[in-house]
């Protein structure tokens, strides 16, 4: 990846503008013809969205668009449209026990409604301040809820292949353990047990950083120093006796290569969790079973720095943008495909602009968590940025529904629509992708701005 140092927020803030513009646009339209009986809007195909009868875990982001354009632009619809249909449809997902999603869609949508209040964006009374909280509360409990135990004191919150299955995209989902603890929750279990939130989202937090991501230090064969910072989607273990059996993968292409938005996930999630726990005080780690502030600090920031070093030098092409495995098998036909800037319409394997947007935000979140230490971080950030605010990527057609084109789903399973005479999929949109485009442009506005804002 070639990172440009002369970008900066504010160079880039008319652009997001523009995109905002856009977005907005986009975000109302597809709000009045979708309908909640056809499921979460997934993906797109020919342009428009459609869902998709896996899991509903992109409905949060399909709200949370409008609330973050709301944000960008104050524009009264939007809120208007995030507001109503969050307090309408998205109560089933406070209580639901079968997914690892949580932080998606209850931070996306009651999260962000709750920021707006505390900063005074929106109006509002002290009572739905409070049922945003309780939602977050409960959320935070019951994701806590679906946990494995593992020796040592170690354990994670598993993935809904079942209870041996830890998923990297958790690590970024886990932060609404986080925002319950911050607001005095706890998760009460058998004979009144009281399980810290802190404690198990640092728990699952180290599980996912020792088992999830590779440093360099032999592991396996490909575990290599010239590979750290190589992120598996999934970890195996067996859950009777908590042991740890291989590396796995739901949709890379193999267990020893990197999936890229799995990578992604965990570049933004360590990042946020770094920034989460160097606002805590002291006293939140003295609880029995919590580690001190020093040894979560350590951990975080030693696997967020391996994995955006593994990013921006072997997952990005020139212009940072990143194909959707690393390892995907016809890379090869692409010849030095690291040194030439990312070709979404050739023929042999697509990329995957919403990885790049994910990675995007936590480039510049680790960067800004740094300082002046971590300025390579926040520039690689910006260069992203900068090339998915324009075409290709940005999606200015009015008749598409989708904002950031060229985002791809689960290319094992052949979920992403081929056009035809095409042989890979290009030119679709994602809700996760859009979703992550518009909190990246938000971020950055308000770098620009001078009010840097985080999920809690």
């Amino acid at each position: 990846m070639e990172i440009r140092n002369n970008l900066s927020a504010a160079g880039l803030a008319p652009s997001i503008r523009t995109m905002f513009i856009l977005a907005s646009d986009k975000t109302l339209r597809l709000s009045h013809r979708w309908e909640v009986s056809m499921g979460a809007p997934v993906v797109t195909v020919d342009g428009q969205y459609v869902g998709r009868n896996w899991t509903q875990w992109t409905q949060g982001f399909a709200y949370g668009n409008a609330i973050l354009c709301y944000d960008a632009t104050d524009h009264p619809d939007l809120l208007e449209v995030g507001r109503s249909l969050t307090h309408a449809h998205m109560a089933e997902h406070l209580t639901h026990t079968g997914v690892h999603d949580h932080g998606f869609n209850n931070l996306s949508t009651y999260g962000q409604l709750r920021r707006l209040i505390l900063e005074g964006r929106l109006e509002s009374n002290d009572s739905e301040l409070r049922s945003y909280e309780l939602a977050l509360k409960v959320s935070g409990a019951v994701q806590a809820a679906r946990w494995t135990s593992l020796p040592g004191g170690r354990g994670y919150i598993y993935s809904f292949n079942g209870s041996h299955s830890l998923f990297i995209d958790t690590i970024r989902t886990v932060r609404i353990c986080g925002v319950a603890h911050k607001l005095g929750h706890g998760l009460m279990g058998e004979q009144d047990c009281r399980i810290n939130l802190l404690g198990r989202l640092l728990t699952h937090a180290r599980t996912s950083a020792e088992f999830n991501i590779y440093y360099g230090e032999g592991r396996d064969s490909y575990d290599l120093a010239e590979a750290r910072g190589r992120t598996v989607h999934e970890a195996i273990f067996n859950p009777v006796s908590g042991t740890f059996r291989c590396p796995s993968s739901q949709q890379g292409y193999s267990p020893f290569t990197t999936w890229t938005r799995g990578l992604a996930w965990a570049m933004l999630g360590f990042a946020e969790e770094l920034e989460f726990i160097g606002s805590l005080p002291e006293s939140d780690f003295a609880s029995d079973g919590v580690m001190t502030k020093e040894e979560a600090i350590f951990f975080l920031e030693k696997a967020a720095r391996a994995t955006c070093d593994f990013y921006i030098s072997q997952a990005s092409t020139l212009d940072g943008i990143c194909y959707w495995d690393t390892g995907a098998p016809d890379l090869r036909y692409l010849g030095n495909w690291k040194s030439s800037r990312a070709d979404p319409f050739n023929q042999y394997e697509p990329v995957d602009s919403s990885a790049a947007a994910i990675a995007a935000q936590g480039l510049i979140r680790l960067g800004h968590a740094m300082g002046e230490a971590g300025r390579i971080y926040l520039n690689a950030g910006l260069t992203i940025a900068e090339v998915l605010l324009k075409e290709p990527y940005l999606s200015s057609n009015p008749q598409h529904e989708g904002i950031l084109l060229h985002s791809i789903y689960h290319r094992p399973n052949g979920w992403d629509h081929v056009q035809k005479g095409a042989k890979i999929p290009f030119g679709e949109s994602s809700m996760w992708g859009d979703y992550h485009l518009l909190e990246l442009g938000l971020l950055i506005l308000r770098l620009a701005e001078n009010k840097y804002y985080t999920f809690f």
